[in-house]
């Protein structure tokens, strides 16, 4: 058995529970579990209820503030600078999102910035706060040091992902990508899945390429070298110096911008919050004029996309958020398939935090699972 299903009510309400026992408010546990859960529903098992334990982690290890209240401490009418004085990042985010949609309400667009906060969960979940406002939301944020550069051979940037949503029908334009060419969340997965990496998607301490998923996030976290590819690979020919430049990108908009830490300055040390960065620019469609028209062309030029000759007949073309809006669908219905690995993460951090693991996982054997990575990352 290498998976279990579970109702997403299930998943819910124990990640509810264990951000409720941890510290935090019944509206700033279901805030972080809505993030959490979506990732999951929307397919992106990387982001989903398998970074429970790094959350548990980082506040174990005082990364993470409880008591952290996100603040202001620059605004223009259409701008804003907040430091997240090292709260979870799902909740510094959520307001400084709402902040950008507030403001590009009044104004027509908003750009505001974020420091000292802490990974945030998928980038995707901001955009689509703005996307379902009916206002075009574009969001980054910068990482630990994980990608090993042009050129290079050990990781200064981070993953740094891009997101942007943008209102339209039947389902919006919803994309979310990390600049690397995998993101950390994934290495993790194919390690409790005792899986392979695919060429061409890391490099180990000498820069030479990696296959294996744990030497990998060993050479992360131990920072002597190695780490994940930026999207395009390793040399110039196959387009790496792109997936460099977007990462750049990421670090101008939020790091610089907001005065905070680029990715070669995050930290996991105890008691210091990671210093992490992100940024949220909205939009609001009316002004460049009727914004159903917007919208309607948006439609118009997504469905041409799906009905362009395909390459196999009997493999449809899909949009950004297509995919995702199906998954949402059938994993509403049937539950989200969680890794044996997961499970034993989320019963230790039950038995840490006095729950009783069974009300929500059930009497499960996990005496095969993988122990967890982050038990030896963060014991400093």
């Amino acid at each position: 058995m290498s998976s279990i299903k579970y109702s997403v009510a299930a998943m819910e309400r124990l990640c509810r529970d264990v951000f409720e026992k941890f510290g935090f408010t019944k509206e700033e546990a279901a805030q972080i579990t809505d993030v959490l859960l979506l990732a999951d529903l929307y397919g992106v098992k990387s982001h989903g209820v398998q970074r429970l334990i790094r959350y548990h982690k980082s506040i174990e290890n005082g990364c993470v503030r409880l008591d952290a209240k996100p603040e202001v401490v620059f605004e223009t009418p259409v701008s804003a600078v907040i430091d997240g004085h090292s709260g979870m990042g799902q909740l510094t985010s959520a307001f400084a999102m709402k902040k950008a949609m507030e403001k590009a309400r009044s104004v027509g667009m908003a750009f505001v910035t974020v420091r000292n906060s802490n990974h945030y969960g998928i980038a995707g979940y901001y955009t689509k706060m703005a996307c379902d406002a009916g206002l075009i939301g574009l969001c980054v944020t910068n990482s630990e040091s994980i990608m090993v550069h042009t050129g290079a051979r050990k990781a200064i940037l981070g993953s740094n992902p891009i997101a942007f949503a943008m209102p339209a029908e039947p389902c919006p334009f919803w994309f979310d990508a990390a600049t690397t060419v995998v993101p950390r969340g994934k290495l993790e997965v194919y390690r409790k899945e005792n899986r392979a990496l695919g060429d061409g998607w890391a490099v180990d301490e000498e820069g030479a390429p990696c296959n294996d998923a744990e030497r990998v996030l060993g050479c992360i976290d131990k920072k002597k070298g190695g780490g994940i590819l930026p999207v395009g690979g390793k040399s110039e020919s196959s387009g790496s110096h792109k997936g460099y430049g977007f990462s750049m990108m990421c670090e101008l908009l939020c790091a610089i911008t907001s005065g905070g830490a680029t990715s070669n300055h995050h930290v996991r040390a105890k008691g210091q919050g990671s210093g992490t960065c992100h940024a949220f620019i909205v939009i609001d469609p009316a002004i460049f004029g009727d914004a159903q028209a917007l919208k309607d062309h948006l439609s118009t030029f997504l469905q041409e996309l799906r009905d362009a000759g395909r390459a196999d007949e009997n493999v449809p073309i899909y949009t950004h958020g297509e995919k995702e809006m199906l998954s949402f669908a059938e994993r509403m219905k049937n539950g989200i398939d969680v890794d044996i690995s997961t499970v034993a993460e989320m019963i230790d951090t039950c038995n840490y935090l006095g729950l009783d693991y069974r009300s929500y996982l059930g009497d499960v054997d996990v005496s095969q699972a993988k122990p967890s990575f982050y038990n030896n990352a963060y014991k400093q």
